[in-house]
C-alpha cells in the first residue's frame, strides 16, 4: 500500500540566535521593525514537507510515494538524497530555470522561530496530478503551492482515495470558502493549536462541526501533547520527555509520518497518537528534519518503554 505525499521539497537554512527575540522586539515599536540577528551558525539541510513526512513513513516500513517540484538550477543534490534513502522520485517534477523552495529559519534560545520562505518551483505544485499515479491507498495535502493543494484534494475525492488536509503554513493563501471545500473532500484533517484556531476563524467551523465532514481532526499541541477529535470521542495522547530539545524544525512532519502509518495500518486512534508523538519527540532530539536515523526494531522497543504496550500487539 503506498501513500502519496503531496507537499514541498525544500533546502532549509537553518539558524541558531544565541540570544531571545522578546529581548530584541519593542512591541510599541512594531509598526516600524528593523532588527537583525547574527547568527554565528548555519546549516543547510533537506526539507519540505513532503521530503520530511516521506522520510518518517519510511523510518516505519511505510510505502511513501512522494509528489512535488524541484527546480532544475538545484535539483540534483536532492535527487541524490532520494535514491541515497530509497524513496522513489516517480512523482517528482524537475522545472527549468527555477530553483528549489528555499527555506530560513533562525531559532532563538527559547525555540521561538522566525522564517522566511522563498517558494521556488514549489509554485507550479498544480503541474503534478494526482490522477496519473498508480497503485495508491491513502494520501496527503501538505503545504505546497496554492493551486496544486486545490487542485490535489480535488483529485484525490476524485481518484476516491481518502486522504490527509495538512494546510499548515499555507493557511493564509487561502479564504473560508476554500478551507470548506478542501475539508469536505477530505478523509481527515491535522493541524496545530493555533493552526486550529485560524482554521476555526477562517470557516466559522468548530471541530465538532468539522466532524460532519471528516473522520478525525487532529491537533497537535507541542510540548502538550495531541488531541485527536473523532466521531466516536476524543483521545488525548501524551507528550514524550525529551531529554534534550535540540532542534523542533519538522516536527509536526514527523508526527505526520506516524499519523499516516496508523491510519494506514488501521490502528487505533490511541496507539496511532502515540506512535505519531514519538516520531515527533525523536526527531525533536536530533539537528534538521531528516536525520534522526532509528530502524523499525528501534521505534518498536521505544514505543514499548514509553507506553508499556507492544506495536506489534496493535497490528502495526
Amino acid at each position: 500500500m503506498a501513500t502519496l505525499i503531496c507537499g514541498s521539497l525544500a533546502y532549509d537554512y537553518i539558524m541558531k540566535f544565541e540570544g531571545r527575540f522578546r529581548e530584541h522586539i519593542l512591541p510599541e515599536q512594531i509598526h516600524i521593525l528593523n532588527v537583525s540577528f547574527l547568527v554565528p551558525t548555519m546549516r543547510r539541510e533537506f526539507g519540505g514537507c513532503a521530503g520530511n513526512i516521506a522520510y518518517s513513513l519510511s523510518l516505519l516500513g511505510g510505502e511513501p510515494r512522494i509528489m512535488a517540484t524541484l527546480g532544475a538550477a538545484d535539483a540534483q543534490p536532492y535527487i541524490d538524497r532520494l535514491a541515497a534513502l530509497n524513496l522513489p522520485d516517480t512523482y517528482v517534477r524537475v522545472l527549468p530555470d527555477m530553483y528549489t523552495a528555499q527555506c530560513m529559519l533562525t531559532t532563538d534560545l527559547d525555540h521561538n522561530q522566525i522564517a522566511a520562505f522563498h517558494p521556488g518551483a514549489m509554485m507550479e505544485a498544480h503541474r503534478n496530478q494526482v490522477l496519473e499515479t498508480q497503485d495508491i491507498t491513502l494520501g496527503i495535502v501538505a503545504p505546497d503551492g496554492a493551486e496544486g493543494m486545490r487542485q490535489h484534494c480535488e483529485q484525490f475525492a476524485q481518484a476516491g482515495i481518502p486522504f490527509v488536509f495538512d494546510p499548515g503554513q499555507a493557511l493564509p493563501l487561502f479564504d473560508g470558502a476554500a478551507l470548506r471545500r478542501m475539508i469536505e473532500l477530505a478523509r481527515y484533517v491535522t493541524v496545530n493549536a493555533y493552526e486550529a484556531k485560524v482554521l476555526e476563524n477562517k470557516t466559522g467551523w468548530s471541530i465538532s462541526e468539522m466532524l460532519k465532514y471528516v473522520e478525525a481532526v487532529v491537533v497537535t499541541l507541542g510540548e502538550n501533547g495531541a488531541e485527536i477529535h473523532h466521531r466516536d470521542g476524543r483521545e488525548v495522547i501524551p507528550a514524550l520527555p525529551v531529554e534534550h530539545i535540540v532542534d523542533p524544525t519538522g516536527c509536526g512532519d514527523a508526527f505526520r509520518g506516524g499519523l499516516l502509518y496508523g491510519i494506514e495500518k488501521g490502528l487505533s486512534w490511541a496507539t496511532t497518537g502515540r506512535l505519531a508523538s514519538l516520531l515527533g519527540s525523536l526527531k525533536i532530539a536530533q539537528h534538521g528534519p531528516q536525520n534522526y536515523a532509528l530502524t523499525r526494531q528501534e521505534i518498536n522497543q521505544k514505543f514499548s518503554q514509553a507506553f508499556g504496550y507492544s506495536l506489534n500487539s496493535s497490528g502495526a
